[in-house]
């Protein structure tokens, strides 16, 4: 038994994620928790709310509430929307725990311990009006590449460019809109990533397995220009952990906080203290190769935008910190989802958002395309039409159809008892065949985290049934050999238990309500197939389950592309 850690990238607290952020990150690291379970090992899968940084501190102040207030709101509200798109989170923690403090002052106080945080002054916009220093989200104006009236000082969404909040033209304060600025000098923390430069680069070179999108997005910061940059660790913000040398001052920088770039990181430590806090468990053995973690695989999942973070920054604070810490074995990144021409977007409420798919139809609806279409070696988009055609052909057609069909077929026939009698002939032989070939490819593409690829084989195992269903045609087997009929409708409910247990990664509710209705938990992964046709024995009870995937309807679809064709209020 193995012993496998996962974290998911963290989503944001200011809203509601969209189907894009849900598919780069979470949703295929709850495939490959739930599988890796499946297969016996032991998992700890963990993510949490990132909740400080100034677009935290804006939602709040849109929403008139206290941040503190807004964010342990938005964090329940993310919790249960996570649970119902079937997220299998061993815990789901906030950034803002008070684990979090601790062990982000403590990484704070042994790197400037080993030289690898220095002071930096540097000039940045003050606000008048407002009667502080203003980060760079905190300012609006116009994208002097674009025109966009609505630019950030970090980013124009716009556009994409990447922007100093001096370049903005007619810049403004996103708290009161005052122009009433002028740039001040003011000093913060650098993590000097600079210094560890060659040792993240041989560490990088060591990741031969890696998707390319991650390596390659890593070596683009390590050697392109200047090469890898320092980068500031403070803000001046309310919101946050206050900046201290573990439990000491840091004289110089009262009233300052960390980026949230240094401590959400940090948090994936820190949530396995919660969890623990919560649990009982001992978290170092997950966290500490000198407490156990040296067998420990650790596996992250996120979004592109997210990999310099990871690969750079992060290991740079553990490795900096000279302490045993784990650190990530394997970092599936993913490209960008896009939606029906465009692209998906929070702060502009484009495309669909969790909430709102929950609200139209069943998760596993959703975590079949999504998966099924993750962006893994290119950017990938939503459209409509081609989610209907996946739901229908893949899901209603094809797994569906096969379930409703046996079940059926064997309760006008036989009742619902699994029937007895018969023997394989070459027909089961050849299908034994076929599963076992394709089974074993599954668990390759699986093992390897190749997610499309994983839902293609698993659709071609549903097919193999639906075609051998077809070919056996036991309702006119049934006329002329009674017992070769109840042989293959006995091979047909055993492979209902089996696409249950095979299935569950992508559509969990789908595989629990297909064991229920063969009157089973036994969910045994099939390392001999031919044991895994045979665990539902003659004379078993079973039950016909309802319909498990509807079609999508034209006039559905129509209707719903009107109905998200607009900015989500």
């Amino acid at each position: 038994m193995a012993r496998i850690l996962i974290t998911s990238a963290l989503p944001y607290i200011n809203g509601i994620k969209h189907l894009g952020n849900l598919v780069g990150s979470q949703l295929p690291a709850d495939l490959f928790a739930r599988y890796m379970r499946g297969r016996g090992n032991e998992v700890l899968f963990l993510c949490a709310t990132d909740e400080h940084g100034t677009p935290a501190e804006l939602a709040a102040a849109k929403a008139g509430k206290p941040v503190a207030e807004y964010c342990a709101e938005l964090h329940e509200v993310q919790a249960d929307i996570a649970r119902r798109f079937g997220l299998s989170f061993d815990h789901f923690g906030r950034s803002s725990s008070p684990q979090n403090h601790r062990l982000t002052q403590h990484f704070a106080g042994v790197l400037a311990e080993n030289g690898l945080i220095r002071e930096v002054s540097e000039k940045q916009v003050y606000s008048r009006a407002d009667g502080r220093f203003l980060p760079d989200r905190y300012i609006e104006g116009t994208c002097p590449n674009c025109g966009y009236d609505k630019a950030r000082g970090d980013q124009c969404e716009n556009c994409t460019k990447q922007l100093d909040p001096t370049d903005l033209i007619d810049p403004r304060s996103a708290i009161s809109g005052s122009t009433d600025l002028e740039v001040r000098e003011t000093k913060h923390l650098y993590l000097r990533q600079s210094a560890l430069r060659d040792d993240l680069d041989k560490w990088i070179d060591t990741k031969t397995d890696w998707p390319i999108l991650t390596t390659s997005i890593a070596r683009k910061w390590l050697h392109d220009g200047d090469g890898l940059q320092d980068r500031g660790i403070t803000r001046d913000l309310d919101w946050g952990i206050p900046v201290r040398k573990g439990d000491q001052d840091w004289p110089g920088m009262e009233g300052k906080v960390f980026y949230v770039w240094f401590d959400a990181p940090i948090e994936y430590i820190a949530c396995a203290a919660e969890w623990a806090e919560a649990t009982g468990n001992d978290w170092e053995r997950w966290w500490r190769t000198d407490k156990g973690a040296g067998d420990v695989r650790y596996v992250q999942f996120m979004g592109k935008d997210n990999v310099p973070f990871h690969t750079l920054s992060f290991p740079t604070t553990l490795l900096g910190s000279g302490e045993p810490w784990k650190m990530v074995d394997h970092l599936k990144s993913f490209n960008y989802l896009n939606y029906d021409g465009g692209q998906f977007s929070t702060s502009q409420g484009r495309g669909v958002f969790m909430d709102q798919a929950l609200d139209i139809l069943p998760a596993d609806y959703w975590r079949w395309w999504l998966l099924s279409h993750a962006p893994e070696s290119s950017d990938s988009e939503f459209t409509w039409e081609n989610f209907q055609q996946s739901v229908n052909k893949d899901l209603a057609d094809v797994l569906g159809n096969f379930v409703s069909r046996i079940t059926k077929f064997c309760r006008s026939k036989f009742g619902e008892t699994v029937p007895d009698g018969g023997a394989y002939g070459a027909q089961e032989e050849t299908l034994l065949s076929e599963l076992t070939r394709r089974i074993r490819a599954y668990e390759g593409h699986m093992d390897a985290m190749e997610v499309r690829k994983s839902a293609q084989e698993l659709r071609a195992i549903w097919v193999a049934g639906n075609e051998y269903l077809q070919s056996a045609a036991p309702w006119s087997t049934i006329k002329e050999d009674p017992d070769r009929a109840a042989m293959q409708v006995r091979l047909g409910l055993n492979l209902i238990r089996l696409y249950a247990v095979l299935s569950a990664p992508f559509i969990p509710a789908a595989s629990a309500a297909m064991l229920g209705a063969m009157n089973t938990q036994d969910t045994g992964w099939p390392d001999d197939v031919a044991d895994a046709l045979s665990t539902l024995p003659a004379g078993h009870a079973f039950t016909v389950p309802d319909v498990l995937f509807a079609k999508i309807t034209d006039e559905q679809r129509e209707d719903w592309e009107n109905r998200f064709s607009g900015v989500r209020s």
